[in-house]
């Protein structure tokens, strides 16, 4: 099969290639390296086609989706913060990009699978989270992740086969700060020896999914016969942000406490994914774990994965 995977240098991306390259496809890349990183893809370089281009690039993609099976969609600006200084850029990128890519699955009839997420659900009424439940967003950034929804749902109507996936906070090896930031910047304290610094009261808690099961997430939607749809991809278990810090301090057997900062702008205090229909439709469901994966990370002062 031939797939292209957008922001395939980024941290989620680049773990979609790399599996796909081990079951024998066809992939390019476009990845701009705004946050991606080449050697995120140094042990696939030769057996993938790379472009160093913008989404944004018609022409690009024009020529690149003629003959394609699929493609992932993981290109995206995503950080809540930068969203409130930079809400056209987000705008452009997010959502304009999404848009040239579904007009291109309709014209060329193509799948495409697209990284949503959690935040289209601002600070839900209940918890867990399912599909359904109301989307009211706190931040730019989610806002143009629910706009994306909105223009899925649109070209879907057209004919177009595109499944949305609702990431919640993704961790692993090589994790961007636009992800499960928290845990890396808690991880990189404690390599430092410096105490896990929270943002808040540390009572807002978090669904962490890890990166290479959210990949197997995208791999499973594109390859299944589910045409159009929107999936949770989380763990349905949750922790406080405290209890993450405690848990890291706890493994690391350092003596100290966590200190406390001011609270983050549109940050959401809750988040749990209910994953039943994404494990009834297409099968998939979390293999990997928090708190053992930090325990391994500390234990065997592997720092080098964060």
């Amino acid at each position: 099969m031939k797939y292209i995977v957008t922001g395939g240098a980024g941290f989620i991306g680049s773990n979609i290639v790399k599996k796909l390259v081990v079951r024998g496809d066809d992939v390019t890349v476009i990845d701009n390296l705004n946050t991606g990183k080449e050697e995120n893809l140094i042990s696939v370089k030769d057996k993938i086609v790379f472009f160093n281009d913008s989404i944004l690039n018609l022409d690009l993609l024009e020529k690149q989706t003629q003959n394609i099976d699929g493609i992932f969609h993981q290109a995206a600006l995503a950080s809540v913060q930068d969203s409130f200084s930079k809400p056209e850029e987000y705008q452009s990128v997010n959502v304009n990009g999404t848009e040239n890519i579904l007009k291109l699955a309709k014209k060329n009839n193509f799948k495409v699978v697209y990284a949503s997420s959690s935040s289209v659900y601002g600070n839900p009424e209940k918890i867990p989270i399912k599909e359904s439940d109301s989307k009211n967003p706190i931040n730019p950034y989610a806002e143009t992740k629910l706009e994306k929804e909105r223009l899925a749902i649109k070209y879907s109507e057209m004919g177009v086969k595109v499944i949305g996936l609702r990431y919640f906070n993704v961790f692993g090896k090589g994790q961007s700060k636009e992800y499960a930031g928290v845990l890396k910047l808690f991880l990189e304290r404690i390599r430092d020896k410096l105490p896990p610094k929270i943002n808040g009261d540390g009572s807002q808690f978090r669904d962490f999914v890890y990166v290479e099961d959210v990949a197997d997430a995208n791999i499973l939607s594109m390859d299944s016969e589910v045409n159009h749809e929107f999936f949770n991809v989380g763990t349905n278990t949750s922790i406080t942000i405290l209890d993450l810090a405690k848990t890291i301090i706890k493994s690391s057997e350092l003596h100290m406490e966590p200190i406390f900062g001011p609270a983050l702008k549109g940050d959401v205090q809750r988040t749990v994914a209910n994953i039943d229909l994404i494990q009834d439709k297409i099968g998939w469901k979390p293999t990997v774990f928090l708190e053992k994966w930090i325990d391994e990370i500390i234990s065997m002062k592997k720092f080098d994965e964060i």
